[in-house]
């Protein structure tokens, strides 16, 4: 099964998970994106893999139209019942890597804590930039591997213990590569601490019990720098929360004219 079969049929499975999500949910995240992207209400906005459509529904409220894009159907229709009182929302089906629209179309492209599943990101951020106006802003959130080569392989082993659909979180440098080579200029960016709720974390992939057991054991048994890296925090003996690198970052599609 290709990645992109393999991500639909495991987010199909759990739609409401990813729309409750206080992860996904984040008000204050939500309000950073419209301070960011400052959206006026003649602009036309991609949102790509929109998941539980948190981002597409912020940007609805500010601008023309959005179109929500997810390769996963089922995700789209519980997205399109949640927001169902925004009237400027059009849903698609279809693959970040092959979008169907015509070049420069959009004011904005948004993709958030999605890139990871995507099996050519390389490919993706071309996309992007072809259906991107010139001047357009593209803006990428997404969880993202240490620079250090021992403790990306750590985190990516244990996403992908986790989810199947995982195909790898990149360091800020290689994702500064791709959009270098695309033509897009980085005109902000932010790398923080994400802390993520354990069970809900484990919750949202849908875990069977031995799976779960597996990821446990595979975090726990990590050297006591990894730990403290990830800053895995303990209660009744378990793991109550884990904390991740997220980087944020606007781009802007440089406009060959000026």
């Amino acid at each position: 099964m290709d990645n992109s079969k393999l991500t639909e049929t495991i987010f199909a499975r759990n739609t409401e998970e990813y729309i409750t999500s206080s992860t996904h949910a984040n008000e204050k995240d939500l309000k950073t994106i419209i301070e960011w992207l400052k959206p006026a209400s003649n602009m036309v906005c991609l949102d790509i893999a929109t998941g539980g459509g948190h981002v597409a529904k912020q940007l609805a409220m500010h601008t023309k139209h959005v179109i929500a894009l997810d390769v996963t159907r089922e995700m789209l229709f519980a997205a399109a019942k949640h927001l169902e009182d925004q009237s400027n929302i059009l849903y698609c089906v279809a693959d970040a890597e092959q979008l169907p629209f015509l070049d420069s179309q959009f004011d904005i492209v948004t993709c958030r804590i999605a890139a990871h599943h995507f099996s050519n990101p390389n490919q993706f951020i071309l996309e992007v930039a072809r259906v991107l106006k010139p001047n357009g802003k593209f803006l990428l959130i997404d969880n993202v591997a240490p620079e250090d080569t021992k403790l990306d392989i750590f985190y990516n082993t244990f996403e992908k213990i986790r989810d199947k659909s995982h195909v790898k979180a990149h360091n800020v440098s290689k994702w500064r590569g791709f959009i270098q080579q695309n033509k897009l200029q980085i005109h902000k960016e932010h790398t923080r601490k994400k802390t993520l709720p354990y069970n809900e974390w484990i919750a949202r992939a849908g875990l069977a019990e031995d799976v779960k057991k597996k990821l446990e054991d595979y975090l726990l048994a990590a050297p006591a720098a990894y730990r403290s890296y990830f800053q895995i925090q303990m209660k009744n003996n378990s793991i109550d929360s884990i904390s991740i690198d997220e980087w944020m970052t606007l781009c802007i599609k440089e406009n060959p004219d000026s």
